[in-house]
């Protein structure tokens, strides 16, 4: 493949994985909005809302699940730093290449292997709260996990192919130097 194809490929993942992410930080505010409404709902007007319960735990798996990818995308997630923050950048793309080829895209190909039946037996059946006066979008939730793994997959070929790209330009050049 074409560096300047898997360039363009990484950069559509980038943007897509942004552009999800971005949407997903404003559960956050979402979440005050709602935890405040609750609270003030609860300790002022004696009123209690299991909808309003149920958006929390909503709003907190569509910043989560959705935003990973991103986090990824912005070095963001936890690192064991002990080798990999002082390694040479040759190293680190080692390092990026072998995890996201032998952990990360096997895992999140798990994820959706599994999840996916899971989801669409939700589908099939319209689930919707267990709670009277629930979401009724159970299949909604339930579908952000597959969702969530192929964005986080697409984010790890991204980076695999970056990292493939600074090991073939760094053996390249280092050929052209000798």
């Amino acid at each position: 493949m074409n560096s300047t194809v898997l360039v363009r490929i990484a950069g559509a993942i980038d943007r897509l994985n942004g552009f999800v992410g971005r949407i997903a930080a404003w559960a956050v505010l979402a979440m005050v909005v709602v935890q405040f409404a609750i609270v003030a709902l609860r300790y002022v007007f004696g009123f209690g809302s299991l909808w309003m319960q149920e958006a929390l735990h909503y709003l907190l798996a569509i910043l989560v699940l959705f935003a990973a990818g991103w986090t990824l995308q912005a070095d963001g997630h936890v690192r064991v730093d002990v080798f990999y923050a002082e390694a040479a950048p040759r190293t680190k793309a080692k390092i990026d290449l072998a995890g996201a080829l032998l952990l990360l895209v096997p895992f999140m190909a798990a994820i959706i292997w599994y999840s996916w039946p899971y989801a669409s037996r939700a589908w099939a059946i319209g689930e919707g709260s267990r709670e009277a006066g629930g979401i009724p979008l159970v299949f909604l939730l339930k579908s952000s996990i597959p969702l969530f793994a192929a964005l986080m997959l697409l984010q790890g070929l991204a980076q695999a192919g970056r990292a493939a790209l600074a090991l073939m330009s760094d053996r390249s050049s280092g050929a052209a130097a000798r």
